[in-house]
C-alpha cells in the first residue's frame, strides 16, 4: 500500500485520513495538520522522510504566479528543504491544470453557467488555472487579491490587471511572513465578516476555501462557491448561511474533498520519478487517465 502524507500548517481540527484504490493499487492518504507550528511540521517531515511515498505540503503554498512567471514564498523553503528522501510538493504542478479542467467541465455540462454572472475570486495569485478560466467564462469578474490578502479595498476588475499589481507586489510579498498573508492554525477557525460587500456583489464565489470561510458574511443566500478543500462542518457552514451550490475542484473521498497537495502527492507517488523530473504531460496523461470529476453538491433550493 502506498502512503501519501500531507503535512500542514493548518489546524489539526481539519485532520482526515482515507484508504482508497486508483488503478488498482491501494493507498493510505492523511492530512495531519499542525496548527501553525512551524517547529512540529518540520519534525514530522523529518521523521516521515524516506517512511512514505510522497508529502504534500498544505497551508502555504510555494508558489504565486505573474503571467508566465512564479515567484517562490520565502517561508516555503523551510518545508521544502527538510524532505531528503521522499519527494514533497505544494500542489501547484496539477492545481493549475486540474483547477482549470474542473471548471470548463462544470461550465460544458450547464452544472454552472457563467453567463451575465458576477464573479469574486478571492485571491487569484496562488491559482493561475482557475485566474485564467474564470476571467475567460466571466465578463464581470472582480479579483480580491488587495482586499483579502493585504486589506486594501480595492477591486481588480480582470486578469491583465491583476498581474500588473502582482508585477509590483509580488517580489515584496514572498518576503512576508506567511502568517501574516493567510489564516494558519487557530486562525483557520476565526471568521471575520469583513469586505462582506463584495461577497453580496457576486454570484459565484471562488478561490482558497480557507480565505473564503475566513470572511465569510452571515448570509449567502444563492450563492455558489468554487473552491479546493473543504470538510462535512465546511459543507455544513455553508448550507446554513443559505448557499445554493458548492463545487471542489479536487474530487470528495469519504465526505470532504483533499487539497490539490495532497491530489500531486498522489500523482506523484503514481508515476514515480523525482518531482523536479515530472513534466506537465506526465501530470496530463496521468489525470485523464484517472479521471477525477469535481466534487458537486447542491446545497439549498
Amino acid at each position: 500500500m502506498k502512503h501519501v502524507v500531507s503535512v500542514s500548517l493548518g489546524s489539526s481540527k481539519r485532520n482526515h485520513a482515507v484508504e482508497t484504490e486508483f488503478l488498482g493499487e491501494k493507498f493510505r492518504i492523511e492530512r495531519i495538520g499542525t496548527d501553525g507550528n512551524w517547529d512540529e511540521a518540520i519534525n514530522m517531515i523529518r521523521s516521515l522522510d524516506g517512511k512514505v511515498d510522497a508529502f504534500g505540503m498544505g497551508g502555504i503554498t510555494l508558489y504565486i504566479y505573474v503571467g508566465n512567471r512564479r515567484y517562490v514564498m520565502k517561508d516555503a523553503k523551510k518545508l521544502l528543504m527538510e524532505a531528503r528522501k521522499t519527494p514533497i510538493v505544494d500542489g501547484g504542478g496539477v492545481k493549475n491544470i486540474l483547477e482549470k479542467q474542473s471548471i470548463e467541465r462544470v461550465a460544458r455540462e450547464g452544472i454552472v453557467d457563467f453567463t451575465d454572472r458576477h464573479v469574486l475570486m478571492v485571491c487569484g495569485v496562488d491559482r493561475l488555472g482557475m485566474a485564467q478560466v474564470l476571467d475567460a467564462l466571466s465578463n464581470h469578474i472582480v479579483f480580491g487579491d488587495l482586499i483579502y490578502g493585504l486589506r486594501l479595498p480595492i477591486r481588480i476588475r480582470s486578469l491583465k490587471g491583476l498581474e500588473r499589481v502582482a508585477r509590483v507586489i509580488a517580489p515584496v510579498v514572498v518576503n512576508l511572513p506567511f502568517d501574516s498573508l493567510y489564516p494558519t492554525g487557530s486562525k483557520q477557525e476565526v471568521i471575520i465578516p469583513k469586505f462582506s460587500k463584495y461577497y453580496y456583489e457576486a454570484d459565484i464565489i471562488a478561490g482558497d476555501f480557507l480565505y473564503i470561510r475566513r470572511y465569510l458574511p452571515e448570509r449567502l443566500d444563492g450563492k455558489i462557491i468554487i473552491t479546493n478543500t473543504t470538510t462535512k462542518e465546511d459543507v455544513e457552514l455553508l448550507r446554513e448561511r443559505g448557499v445554493k451550490l458548492l463545487v471542489t475542484t479536487t474530487p470528495e473521498m469519504e465526505g470532504r474533498s483533499f487539497g490539490t497537495n495532497v491530489m500531486e502527492a498522489l500523482l506523484v507517488s503514481i508515476i514515480g520519478k523525482p518531482a523536479d523530473q515530472i513534466t506537465e504531460d506526465d501530470y496530463r496523461s496521468l489525470l485523464r487517465e484517472l479521471d477525477f470529476r469535481p466534487g458537486v453538491v447542491y446545497l439549498n433550493d
